[in-house]
């Protein structure tokens, strides 16, 4: 157990890695939208990434865990481009 919490923590810091990379870019997509007087929010974009993933996903998490994660993780950096 200890190898795999291990491992959990490993992967936890990779993830933090890669969402405040991902946060870097939502951050210059909303320098662009706000010079093109875009809006933040994009629901067919969101709906593609979501089916994007949906199709990607091999598990163990199911459709309904993939589009709850992903849809927080949008959510949550909307804010980056307001």
């Amino acid at each position: 157990m200890d190898k795999l919490r291990k491992r959990i923590d490993e992967l936890d810091a990779e993830m933090l890695k890669l969402l405040n990379e991902r946060a870097e870019c939502v951050v210059k997509i909303g320098v662009i939208k706000q010079k093109e007087e875009s809006e933040v929010v994009v629901p067919q974009r969101e709906k593609e990434l979501l089916n994007r993933l949906t199709k990607l996903n091999n598990g163990p998490m199911t459709e309904k865990m993939v589009h709850r994660l992903f849809q927080e993780i949008i959510d949550t950096l909307k804010a980056l481009q307001e």
